[in-house]
C-alpha cells in the first residue's frame, strides 16, 4: 500500500510531497491540473513574508515575531488562531534554507514593490520558477506524480482516511495529505455564499479569478459534507482590486491595480467609499477587491493624475488617459459632473505636507468623508488616468479546521492519518483581510508539517523535526 498520498499541486502540496519523502516515505501526488498548469495559485506569487531578527541576505533591517503577529492581528480583526498563527510565522524564519536545498533561489524586493524588502523574500523568476523548482526536486527524490488527476471524494471511516477516488480508480494510502486549494473558481458556490444584494445583482457574477481554475473546491466540500469541523466565512477571501479587462482565471499578478493609495477611488456613482491612504499598501491591497464587490455593479474607478506615475508597479493594461477630468470621466463612462464635483471636494480637503509614500506621511484630507488620511495630495497635474476596477478573488478562507500538527478535526478530535495545508485550511489563520505574503508563509509552514506528520502516520513512528 502507498505510503503518503498528496492532494493538491501547488505550493503547500509540494512542500508536503518532499517532506514526506525526504522522511522516507512512498509519495504519490495527485494534480487536478494538466502539467502545463500545474501549480495552482503558487504559479502567480512572487514573495513569503519572513520573520526575521536581523538582515538575512535578501531581507533588511529585522521582522520580529511580535511585529508580524501585530501586522497579521491588525488585518485579520482578530479573527485569527494565535497558536497557529505563530507556528506559521516562526516558521517562516528558518524555512529559506530548506527551500534553497530544493532548489528555490531568492533576489532583492523589485523597483516598485512598495514597503517590502524588510519583510518579504522575492523569489527568483517567481512562483512559477519556485513551483518548477519543487517538480523537479520532488521527481529526483522518487516522488511520483499524476496530471490530470482530479479526486471526486474521500474514503473516510470515522475521521480515519481510507482512500481517494478518481472516478471509478480507488486509490489506498496509510495516510493522506489535502492541499487541493479553496473553492474560488466555482462560480456556483461563490453566488451561493454572496447571494443576491439589495439591488437584485448577484455580486458573484462580476467577480474575476486572479488564479487557477482548477480550485474548485471539491474535496473541501466532500469534507464538510463528512463531518470535517469548518472554519471560516464562506465570503472571506483573498481578494484585491484588478483590471476590469482581466481574463476570467489566471490574470495573476500583472493584473493588479497598485495606484490606490496615490490617488482616489470612486463607484459607479463617482462616489469615493473608502479611505485609500489607510496604511501601507502591502497591508491594505487586499481589502480592495472586498469593498469593490460592495459596490454597485461590483465596479470601480481608481483615478491619478500624472505626479505618482512611476512610483507604483505599472499594470499590463495601460489605462484610460485624458487631458481633462470631464475627457476622463466620458471615457469611462461616468457622469461628468458627479465626477468633477468629487475630485473637486476632494482636492480643496487636501493638506499636503512633506509627501512620502514611504512612510505614513502628514499629507491628509480634512472636512471630507470618507477621509484619505495619507498621501493625500490635489489631481491637479494633467494628463489623468482612469482604471476600472473588479474584485479579483484569489483564494477564499473557507475551510477546515486544524490543529498545531495539520490533522483535520472531526467533532473536535484530530484524525490520525488524514491533514490539510495551503488554501483549504488557511482560514485558520486568516478569518478575513490579508498582508502580503502571507498565504505562502501559511503554505510552506503547514504543508511542511502536514507532510512531516503524514510520513509519521504511514510509518507509525515520531513525527520527524522540521529544521
Amino acid at each position: 500500500m502507498l505510503d503518503v498520498l498528496v492532494i493538491g499541486g501547488g505550493n503547500a502540496a509540494l512542500c508536503a510531497a518532499l517532506m514526506a519523502r525526504e522522511a522516507g516515505a512512498e509519495v504519490l501526488v495527485l494534480e487536478s491540473a494538466p502539467r502545463e498548469w500545474r501549480g495552482g495559485n503558487s504559479m502567480h506569487t512572487r514573495n513569503l513574508r519572513c520573520m526575521h531578527d536581523a538582515p538575512q541576505d535578501v531581507l533588511v533591517d529585522a521582522y520580529p515575531e511580535e511585529e508580524f503577529w501585530q501586522d497579521l492581528l491588525k488585518v485579520t480583526g482578530g479573527r485569527t488562531n494565535e497558536e497557529l498563527a505563530r507556528i506559521a510565522i516562526r516558521a517562516s524564519a528558518t524555512c529559506r534554507g530548506w527551500m534553497r536545498r530544493h532548489g528555490v533561489r531568492f533576489q532583492p524586493s523589485l523597483s516598485g514593490t512598495l514597503h517590502v524588502a524588510r519583510t518579504n523574500a522575492f523569489f527568483m523568476g517567481g512562483g512559477k520558477a519556485l513551483v518548477n523548482a519543487y517538480y523537479r526536486s520532488a521527481e529526483a527524490l522518487g516522488v511520483r506524480i499524476r496530471y490530470d488527476a482530479t479526486v471526486d471524494r474521500l474514503e473516510l471511516e470515522d475521521g480515519h482516511f481510507r482512500a481517494a477516488w478518481l472516478g471509478d480508480e480507488r486509490i489506498e494510502a496509510r495516510a493522506c495529505v489535502v492541499a487541493s486549494g479553496g473553492f474560488e473558481s466555482n462560480r456556483e458556490w461563490l453566488r451561493e455564499a454572496w447571494g443576491q444584494n439589495e439591488a437584485g445583482e448577484w455580486p458573484a457574477e462580476n467577480f474575476l479569478i486572479r488564479g487557477t481554475r482548477f480550485n474548485r473546491g471539491v474535496l473541501l466540500r466532500d469534507l464538510l459534507d463528512q463531518g470535517a469541523d469548518r472554519i471560516g466565512d464562506p465570503t472571506q477571501f483573498h481578494s484585491v482590486a484588478i483590471d476590469a479587462r482581466a481574463p476570467l482565471y489566471d490574470g495573476g499578478i500583472c493584473t493588479r491595480i497598485d495606484c490606490v493609495s496615490l490617488g482616489i477611488v470612486v463607484n459607479r456613482q463617482a462616489l469615493r467609499f473608502y479611505d485609500e491612504g489607510e496604511d501601507f499598501w502591502p497591508k491594505r491591497y487586499a481589502i480592495w477587491g472586498r469593498l469593490v464587490a460592495q459596490q454597485p455593479g461590483q465596479i470601480g474607478y481608481s483615478i491619478i493624475d500624472a505626479k505618482p506615475i512611476g512610483r507604483f508597479m505599472p499594470p499590463v493594461f495601460k489605462g484610460e488617459r485624458a487631458d481633462t477630468l470631464g475627457e476622463l470621466a466620458r471615457r469611462v463612462g461616468l457622469d461628468e459632473a458627479a465626477f468633477v464635483r468629487t475630485v473637486t471636494e476632494y482636492n480643496a480637503a487636501c493638506r499636503v505636507g512633506h509627501f512620502d509614500h514611504e512612510v505614513l506621511d502628514d499629507c491628509h484630507t480634512e472636512g471630507l468623508s470618507p477621509p484619505k488620511t495619507h498621501w493625500a495630495r490635489p489631481l491637479d497635474t494633467p494628463p489623468y488616468y482612469a482604471y476600472a476596477l473588479r474584485p479579483g478573488i484569489t483564494f477564499t478562507y473557507l475551510g477546515v479546521r486544524v490543529d498545531a500538527q495539520a490533522a483535520v478535526h472531526f467533532g473536535g478530535q484530530p484524525s490520525d492519518n488524514l491533514f490539510a495545508a495551503g488554501e483549504v485550511m488557511a482560514g485558520n489563520i486568516l478569518g478575513q483581510g490579508y498582508t502580503a505574503g502571507v498565504g505562502m508563509s501559511i503554505g510552506t509552514a503547514f504543508g511542511r508539517i502536514a507532510g512531516a506528520q503524514a510520513a509519521a502516520a504511514a510509518v507509525r513512528q515520531p513525527a520527524p523535526a522540521i529544521a
